[in-house]
Order: structure tokens, then sequence, then C-alpha cells
């Protein structure tokens, strides 16, 4: 067949394609649209995504809150615009303030945005907003117009290379995490979390005072890698316009549920949790597992469940740290391990011991098909039943300069037994009602609380700190 031909066949095949996907269906509009997913596929997505979270990021171990933010959410579903669909609705652990949606109806809030919150209706308001967005299928729209592009810029290589790609769902899922929604959908998603809220009998104007808490929410730190409400949801003086016109004054008879919902995240863990992990002085701790190592200093740290990643600030070179129980032959677990590494080239091994640890150690060049080869250095460690390995990855060029800072972090690797750092835990929630008669701040001050923490629980209570509370209402303090 000639080229010509060839190219014919596969513009056909591809436009049949797009014909078939295009006849899809939005659930909130009725209106066909551009889809490159089927509902199986985002389902399966969906599920191999939530999979990846929990690894990566944990789900909050308390499964009564767990319970209630299912239940808050589940209320909803038999009025929404795919009641048919299965949801699932769980809390995320960590501080950073967000709520997201992965496909196929899998809904997150974290226990950061939880600590903003005040009412069962402000949970309910959120909730049916990321439901909104998996009920109008909005992230898989945008992956679909992005896959569209892409096929007018390389039409010749579709079918060859990029739904090769795309096969791969969860990775996939991840991504739709960090969009950043338009307006358009934005608008949407409050018209449906409002309209979801306000079937399940919660008052919705309750949005307006979530808005109002985020607008004057302080800064969020920059170590975690999930992004914070504002950045993926971004708000606009239109979007909180638009919220009170869809206000009505009936709502106002409908639930709120401040003081039951205040009940539930009574104790929960506020801010970073130490038993996780934390830095102090250029030494990373991690209590629960009872280890600790040297972190080069203003190097910066990401911390999560699968994994501790310490960076160059201008990410020049990384020491990656993960652990897993495994009884296997030393040898063997490094060989496999390296195994990922693909075609790389053993430059030399040792067995060196770790502080007293049974401990291997290999070196590799690693070739990239663009850019300069890659120094990786891959150091297996064991302790209790645990091995611990480091990756110090550097270019090849900037080997000398990196290699050696990370091999004093990783041969700086031990056991954790100072009770100062083993017993560290972490801040929580309490509840406390106030006397009518001191300010905002007084209570605080009076209650010990952190002054770093005053402006923040001032949002976090909508309340502000030269106000006096009103008598026997509930308010957010931490201990």
């Amino acid at each position: 067949m000639k080229k010509k031909q060839r190219t014919f066949v596969t513009l056909a095949m591809l436009a049949l394609v797009l014909v078939a996907i295009a006849c899809a269906v939005n659930p909130v509009s009725g209106k066909k649209e551009l889809m490159f997913f089927s509902e199986q596929q985002e389902i399966a997505m969906g599920r191999e995504t939530d999979q990846a979270l929990r690894q990566q990021f944990g789900i909050y171990p308390d499964k009564a809150l767990n319970d209630y933010v299912n239940r808050v959410g589940q209320s909803m579903v038999a009025n929404s615009h795919r009641p048919n669909l299965k949801h699932y609705f769980a809390v995320l652990d960590t501080p950073v303030v967000n709520a997201f949606a992965a496909p196929g109806g899998y809904i997150y809030v974290t226990r950061g945005i939880l600590a903003l919150m005040n009412s069962e209706a402000e949970l309910a308001a959120v909730l049916g907003h990321e439901m909104g967005h998996v009920a109008a299928r909005h992230s898989l729209k945008q992956m679909s117009g992005q896959m569209l592009a892409q096929i007018g810029l390389v039409v010749g290589s579709i079918i060859s290379k990029d739904i090769r790609k795309f096969a791969g769902l969860a990775s996939i899922g991840m991504q739709l995490l960090f969009l950043k929604f338009s307006r358009s959908d934005e608008y949407q998603a409050d018209a449906l979390g409002i309209r979801y809220a306000r079937q399940a009998k919660y008052s919705p104007g309750e949005m307006l005072r979530f808005f109002s808490a985020l607008e004057n929410m302080s800064a969020e730190a920059t170590s975690h890698r999930i992004p914070t409400f504002l950045s993926t949801h971004p708000m606009t003086a239109d979007r909180i316009a638009k919220v009170k016109e869809m206000v009505s004054s009936q709502d106002v008879r409908l639930a709120i549920r401040k003081d039951e919902y205040l009940r539930r995240v009574d104790g929960m863990i506020y801010g970073d949790n130490p038993r996780q992990g934390f830095v102090e002085n250029n030494v990373f701790y991690h209590p629960e597992m009872a280890f600790q190592f040297a972190v080069p200093a203003s190097w910066g740290v990401d911390n999560t469940p699968r994994q501790v990643v310490v960076g160059e600030k201008e990410g020049k070179a990384a020491l990656l740290l993960q652990a897993e129980a495994s009884s296997q032959d030393l040898d063997q677990y490094l060989l496999a391990k390296a195994q990922g590494f693909g075609q790389a080239k053993l430059l030399k091994s040792t067995s060196d011991p770790v502080q007293r640890l049974e401990a291997r150690h290999a070196y590799y060049q690693v070739p990239q098909e663009q850019g300069e080869a890659l120094a990786i250095r891959l150091s297996c460690i064991r302790k209790d039943g645990m091995v611990y390995s480091f990756v110090a990855m550097s270019t090849y060029g900037g080997a000398n300069t990196y290699q050696p800072v990370m091999e004093r972090a990783i041969l700086s690797f031990r056991g954790l037994s100072d009770p100062r750092y083993l017993g560290r835990g972490p801040q929580r929630l309490a509840l406390a009602r106030p006397d009518g008669r001191r300010t905002f701040q007084k209570l605080l001050n009076d209650a010990g609380v952190d002054p770093k923490l005053w402006k923040q629980l001032a949002v976090f209570n909508s309340i502000k700190l030269e106000a006096v509370p009103e008598p026997g209402q509930l308010v957010k303090l931490v201990k």
C-alpha cells in the first residue's frame, strides 16, 4: 500500500473512532460531547487511582470519621445526575486544605479541609460540588480535549503511540486530581453542589461561609504534593456572586448541624503528624518506625506514607527513601530493586554495614533518551524486619558534587531511641464552650494554644480574634 493510501486509511479509521466517541451524552446537560473514555474505563481509572492514593498519601485512620463523611455523601447520590454510579467518599490523611474527585465517583476530602469547615451542611455542599464534577465528567472532558489537540498535531502517531500511553489509566487519573478547572466548570459544579445539598435537606447557603473561610485562609505550606483547594478550584468574585443568587431565602429552614459536625472532628489530628516523620535541626525522625537520618542543609523534604524525598533546592539531585517488610536475601533484594532502573550499567557494589546494620550498596550509570546520563546509588539496609532502600540520583556530571552529600545522609541512617523524638505526637482539634465574657484571643491564650496558630484558628472558626464568642457555642481549639 502506498504511503498516501496508508495515511488516508489511518485518517479514515481515526475519523470513525472520533465519531463513535463523540456520541457520548453528558449526564448533566443531556448533550452529546467529545469523550475518549467510556464509563467502564472511567470506573477502572478511578479504582486504580484510589489504590494509588491510598498507598501514596494514606486514608485518615479513623473509621468513624470516614463512615460519617461517607454517610453525608451517600445521602446525596440518589438525587444526583448519576444515581446508578457507585460513589465512594473518604478522608485523605493530609493537612492540606482540599477536596477533589477521581474519575468514577471516588471523592476525597482532606482532614485539612475538615478542620476548616464548621457544619455538616458545609461538608454536604463541598461533597456535592465534587459530585458535580463527577456527574458532568469535567476532568475527563479536559483530558479528552487535550488528547484531541495531540491528535491534531500528530495524526499519524496517535494509534501507535498515544493510545498505548493513555491505556495506563491509573497515571491519567492521578494527573486529573491536579487539573485546574475552568470557570464554567466551577460554576456548574457549584450549582450542582447546591442542588444536591438542598435535595438532601441541607442548607446550601453554608457554601458561602466556606468560601469566605477559604479566602481568609493563610497560605498552606508548599512541602506537600497535593495542591490547595484554591489552586485547583479557582475562586472569583463572579463565582461567589452566582452562588449568592442561587441560594434561596427558604434554605435557612434546612439543616446546618454545626454541633454534630464539630463533635465528629473533635480529636482529629491538626497539621502535620510527627508520628509519620518530621525534620528538626537537619535530621529526619520517624517515631513510629524508629529511625533517623541526617538531611543535607537547605534541601527540601517531601514526606508521604509511600516514601520520603529529599531534594536539592534547584532540583539537581534527589534522595529517595522507601521501606517494606522483607526477609529476602539482601543481595537478591537489591538486584530486584535495581531492575527498575532499566538499562543501567553497574559500576561497583559493596556490602559495607551502615551504623552496624546489614547493608548492600550498588552504583550505576543510567543512560537517558535525552540529556545526560544519571548517576544512581542504591543502598538497601535491613532493620527490624524491614528493608530501607535509599536511591541517590544526580546527573553523571554532577556526581562528584552531590553523591558525597547524599552518601553522608545514607550512612547516618540509624535506629531511633531518644524518647524526646520517639514520644513526639501530633496536635489535635479540641472543642470548648465560651463563657460569653472573653475574647476569642483570650480564650485561646487561657487554653495554652500556641500564638502562631491564633490567626489560623480564627479563620477556622469564622470569628475575629478580638470578638467575643457567644456563650455556649462550640469553638475549635488545638491541643
